[in-house]
């Protein structure tokens, strides 16, 4: 605007100087008709223009400023030099601003901003799940209208935010949150949420599990020590002094098997991936776990062995033959003698399988999917009579889940159960030369192989 003031004296200047030059040869009132004339043209340049600016400012941001020409066209091209500034930074700060959200939305913890009166201003995917809002329908609604629970209200409510709450939803799947209010900007809050339930599921396993540890060496220890007193305080003959000997190694026996598996479990939990190099010979592997099967069966089960040529693994062989032999002997402790297992290896579509079949008790649908649980037992009693430990499945488990195996169980009461472990791809190489098959059968062997539930473990 400052040009436009100076450039209209000036005309206003020249057009008195032509019209006096006018009056001079022509007349005076020649002259002042000119003169009038050219003010009233100028008038009507500058309102029309002027009118343009006004109808540019009243419109939408986005809209074009008007061209121009004369000395109106310097203010103009100022005015779209900004406009085209204030376009730039709008667009960068859109940029920020969508950044910014796509940050908050990626968060794994839920953030909700809350104004003053407790009302949705903003969430992300996160409080979404956690609470079951919605960023579309649900902005300026009290969050207490939508989370209908006491202790939710009186924690909103009450403006002490020191310590966080621990919230169980009412929703179907129970999640377990922590939750906490910050206070933000202009009397807004930040409610901030945390899914806690996996963390507090662990909590409770591993009070279980110092609570089973606590009782599975109580026992042992307390027949040890009752007989030592009894060996030390009363005179007994050679046979009873033997006989309670023989008992007090058993039990000795039994804690150091629990304390082997205990070691062996958190080795697996510690140690580092097993290689996807290193190759396994399957065919010494699985004789050793045959060998191991009919040894503890002495005889007492009929047990079918059917290895597939050419399937080797690659991973950890001790790992990979603690977890069968623990399948294939818990087959063997819960199959009533004259039972019948099916012990299977093969390739199956691109990867490889491991099963163990026995037409033995069977197990309840409840128990299965807590049969990998350290020291969980379907029958405490028959677990200790066949000498189990509680931690077999829970090493199998992790030492198959370590080779990105999957376990899944089939079972029902009466009728047996089938353990199978599926490997991917990426863990079968093609056999050495040496390998062979191994197909041992027994005549009259029934197994149920359609057997439901099945349960899967996967990682």
């Amino acid at each position: 605007m400052n040009g436009l003031v100076p450039r209209t004296v000036a005309m206003l200047l020249g057009m008195a100087l032509i019209a006096a030059g006018a009056g001079v040869m022509l007349g005076a009132h020649w002259g002042w008709g000119l003169f009038c004339s050219g003010v009233l043209a100028l008038l009507v340049y500058h309102l029309r223009h002027l009118a343009m600016l006004g109808r540019w400012v009243s419109g939408p941001s986005t809209e074009t400023v008007p061209e121009s020409s004369g000395i109106w066209d310097d203010v103009f091209s100022k005015l779209y030099r900004r406009q085209r500034g204030e376009i730039r930074q709008r667009r960068r700060f859109a940029r920020l601003l969508a950044r910014s959200q796509q940050a908050g939305r990626a968060l794994p913890y839920g953030v909700t901003i809350l104004d003053a009166e407790r009302q949705i201003v903003w969430c992300n995917d996160s409080a979404e799940a956690h609470f079951s809002i919605s960023m579309e329908g649900d902005v300026g609604q009290a969050v207490t209208n939508l989370v209908r629970q006491p202790e939710f209200a009186a924690y909103i409510n009450r403006g002490d935010y020191a310590e966080p709450l621990e919230l169980t939803t009412a929703r179907k799947e129970e999640l377990i949150l922590s939750i906490q209010m910050v206070p933000y900007v202009e009397s807004h809050h930040l409610l901030l949420s945390r899914d806690v339930t996996q963390a507090h599921k662990l909590g409770i396993v591993r009070r279980d599990f110092v609570a089973n540890v606590s009782h599975e060496l109580r026992t042992p220890l307390t027949v040890l020590i009752g007989f030592l007193e009894t060996v030390r305080d009363l005179k007994l003959d050679a046979t009873r002094s033997r006989d309670y000997l023989n008992l007090m190694a058993e039990q000795g026996r039994r804690m150091q098997r629990i304390i082997e598996d205990l070691l062996t479990l958190s080795a697996l939990e510690s140690a580092p991936q097993p290689p996807g190099g290193e190759r396994i010979d399957m065919a010494a592997l699985l004789a050793q776990v045959r060998n191991e099967a009919e040894a503890l069966s002495a005889g007492r089960h009929t047990i079918s062995f059917e290895a597939e040529a050419g399937v080797d693994l690659a991973g950890n062989a001790g790992e990979i033959a603690s977890a069968f032999s623990n399948l294939a002997n818990n087959a063997v402790r819960y199959t009533p003698a004259g039972g019948s297992i099916r012990i299977q290896w093969r390739a199956v579509g691109e990867g490889a399988e491991f099963s163990v079949a026995d037409n033995g008790i069977g197990i309840d649908a409840e128990h299965l999917p807590r049969l990998t649980e350290r020291f969980y037992r379907v029958d405490r009693s028959r677990s200790r009579e066949t000498g189990g430990t509680g931690l077999g499945l829970a090493i199998a488990k992790h030492a198959l889940a370590r080779h990105q195996a999957t376990l899944a169980i089939a079972s029902e009461p009466g009728k047996g159960s089938r353990f199978s472990v599926r490997f991917p791809k990426s863990r079968v190489r093609a056999a050495q030369p040496h390998s062979v098959a191994v197909d041992i059968t027994s005549a009259g062997a029934t197994f149920a192989q359609d057997l439901t539930p099945i349960h899967q473990y996967k990682t």
